[in-house]
């Protein structure tokens, strides 16, 4: 059976229409979460759970343990849910990797058997026994790759979860809740559990957003370097100071920092080639990060091409420094944040 998409999948769980065999895997965590417990829940039944939901975990169960489970009768009742969580099945030795394909082919009308991983991730292109696992898989049931949500979809989810939760919250408050916390759906509900307590009931707006969620380190150094590139002294200062008291890497906060202007840097190379913004999302990892050669757009044109690399230049200088461990780690990073504030400010185009 090929892989299925997880509209399928809620379907097949709202008919009660189950496969012997499920394998959820992907990037998305939470919803892989969700859905194991959805699936446990409609498939082993309210009915007897000890015995009819059985739940193993994939770091102490090996495939003897998991088929014991899987080969034993529902106990009064149509059919059970044996789910395992983060068995590692592309590291499988050649005889337990025998014995598991065996099992997929075997398993019982009255079972069904899912492996879901909440925490594990893979990449199937470059590991062998996990493109082999889900080339099985696939012949023994259904698999489902649970996809990151993109910017647009997240803000839909957190506005439906604010209205279960008798609050209301507009696209665009969502969406400044997405781009404060990034896109982790734990982090995001977080966020928005939150939020619900303190207002109560009624508007979430963008002032309590402002005053209640806190921003990732991504979000604060982004914020960071449009300070600097604003010639902000005290707000660039204030805010590097709150990373380093809140204990935040400083290599962390280059890594970050040196993306912004990465961004930048790139952009305008596209731009000046006679390509769009988004030229660089051909060429480089910004799958759900459009957003951010957009706003690199907009930060880029106050600067030259020039500019922007002597900046990077000062950021790999501060790199190095950073990992040669010359010096304190603190001021090499206020020493940088003031190399790059010069820059900026001689190197406006207007």
């Amino acid at each position: 059976m090929p892989e299925i998409t997880e509209t399928e999948l809620k379907a097949q769980i709202r008919r009660s229409d189950f496969s012997n065999f499920y394998f959820l895997y992907g990037e998305e965590k939470y919803m892989i979460a969700n859905y194991a417990r959805k699936l446990i829940a409609a498939a082993g039944g309210s009915t007897f759970e000890t015995f009819n939901a059985q739940r193993l975990d994939g770091d102490s169960a090996d495939v003897d343990r998991i088929a014991a489970a899987a080969e034993a009768l529902p106990f009064m009742a149509e059919r059970k849910c044996v789910a395992v969580s983060d068995f590692n099945a592309g590291a499988v030795r050649a005889r337990e990797a025998g014995k598991l394909e065996e099992l997929l082919g075997t398993l019982p009308e009255t079972t069904v058997l899912l492996f879901y991983l909440p925490t594990l991730s893979f990449d199937p292109k470059r590991d062998a026994g996990w493109k082999k696992f889900l080339t099985r898989a696939n012949r023994a049931g259904c698999t489902v790759n649970v996809k990151k949500r993109t910017a647009d979809q997240l803000a839909k989810t957190l506005c439906s979860g604010a209205e279960k939760r008798g609050c209301t919250l507009s696209r665009g408050t969502a969406e400044r809740i997405v781009s404060f916390c990034g896109d982790d759906l734990y982090t995001l509900f977080g966020e928005l559990e939150k939020l619900c307590a303190f207002v109560g009931s009624g508007e979430i707006t963008r002032d309590t957003v402002d005053r209640i969620v806190v921003k990732n380190l991504e979000t604060r150094v982004f914020d960071l370097s449009k300070a600097i590139l604003a010639g902000n002294y005290s707000g660039a200062y204030t805010i590097l100071d709150q990373l380093l008291v809140q204990n935040e890497e400083p290599t962390a906060i280059l890594a970050v920092l040196s993306s912004a202007y990465l961004d930048m840097y790139r952009v305008r190379v596209a731009v000046e080639s006679g390509f769009g913004a988004l030229e660089p999302a051909k060429h480089f990892d910004y799958a759900r990060k459009e957003f951010r050669l957009r706003n690199a757009e907009r930060d880029a044109k106050r600067f030259s091409t020039q500019t922007l690399r002597r900046s990077i230049g000062v950021l790999l200088e501060a790199d190095t420094a950073l990992k040669s461990a010359r010096g304190d780690r603190r001021l090499v990073m206020e020493k940088l944040i003031a190399r790059l504030l010069l820059i900026a400010e001689k190197g406006k185009t207007a």
